[in-house]
């Protein structure tokens, strides 16, 4: 069976030990660490492997694992468009308002990603890419496709410098294949592969959720995507469409019940989970099963520990035999 981890992005206001502790009690086995809080500094971890040891203490005494270290938000300012003050905070505060220095910070911080996981003997680096031309996806203002090509054609050279340096640590990048990314749904996945010479180091986080909420069936991914699902993501949608919000939303926060779409505690949202853990056999993913955890209408302690046995109860193995072999009395 698949290990199941919780992705602490969502938990960064708690101290690891404390996150660790309360993760362990309700079942897990590991967490994905994400950059935020005391739970990874990415600065430390590609330097120091004291500190490395010092992490990996903290979840051995919890009899906890880490397969998979995450740092989306530098990730995004890579390829976002550097006037955006939104990633303003993403950064260090003296960067603020920096255009080339924050790029400059974030690509930075991505290739010791890479160097923070191989002292932490991690395989895998979750994040983002941000993108460059996400604010063009409705062509208007016209929108040619040379505008478009130029949005891949930069990724492609902020990135492969950055994957350089991933193939030389033995580490693979996992995108989380989402709006506002590079990569948001399956041709733009598949773009996205193209303009980075289809590298063995970039793959993908493949996160249902993010696909359901814009139609896009998430088996399909899989299907289109076999060798490139480098980490799973557990995380469940739902539609709300009563005729007055679109899968726009809005303009209201997560959480209003007015939205279009909303995010849902694992199990509790569309998410069809059998046919994609039948999906993830059929292509032999043996990696975790990472909660996300993200429900604005349930209480998150409650959630941790409903998402884990559902996650629980809905993974399998295939079956090694056929199912009527049993029938065949000359054997």
């Amino acid at each position: 069976m698949r290990p199941i981890t919780l992705f602490t992005g969502q938990w960064a206001d708690l101290p690891l030990a404390v996150m660790a502790k309360k993760a362990a009690s309700w079942g897990y086995q590991g967490l994905e660490l994400a950059a935020s809080g005391d739970h990874l500094d990415i600065d430390r971890a590609a330097e120091d492997r004291k500190y490395c040891r010092k992490l990996l203490d903290t979840l051995a005494k919890n009899k906890l694992k880490v397969w998979a270290i995450s740092n989306h938000l530098a990730g995004q300012l890579t390829c976002d468009p550097d006037d955006d003050s939104r990633t303003d905070r993403f950064a260090p505060a003296a960067l603020a308002g920096k255009k080339s220095a924050k790029r400059k910070w974030a690509v930075e911080q991505m290739k010791k990603s890479a160097r923070a996981a191989a002292n932490l003997g991690v395989k895998v680096v979750t994040g983002f890419t941000g993108s460059p031309i996400w604010h063009m996806l409705y062509s208007f203002p016209p929108v040619t496709e040379d505008m478009i090509e130029a949005g891949y054609e930069f990724f492609a050279k902020t990135w492969n410098p950055i994957m350089d340096e991933f193939r030389d640590c033995g580490v693979k990048f996992a995108l989380e294949v989402h709006p506002t990314e590079i990569a948001f749904d399956l041709y733009s996945a598949k773009r996205t592969l193209d303009a980075i010479g289809n590298r063995a180091e970039f793959g993908f986080n493949f996160d249902p959720s993010h696909l359901q909420w814009q139609m896009v069936d998430p088996v399909c991914f899989l299907k289109e995507f076999p060798d490139r699902i480098y980490h799973v993501h557990v995380k469940d949608a739902a539609h709300t469409l009563d005729g007055k919000s679109g899968i726009l939303c809005s303009h209201l926060d997560f959480g209003n019940p007015n939205r279009g779409w909303d995010f849902r505690s694992p199990g509790h949202g569309d998410v069809d989970f059998e046919n994609i853990i039948r999906e993830l056999n059929r292509i032999g993913y043996t990696g975790p099963l990472s909660v996300e955890w993200e429900d604005s209408g349930m209480d998150r302690e409650y959630g941790a520990q409903d998402a884990f046995r559902f996650v629980k109860g809905i993974d399998f193995v295939s079956s090694k035999i056929k199912f009527d072999d049993a029938m065949d009395k000359r054997k």
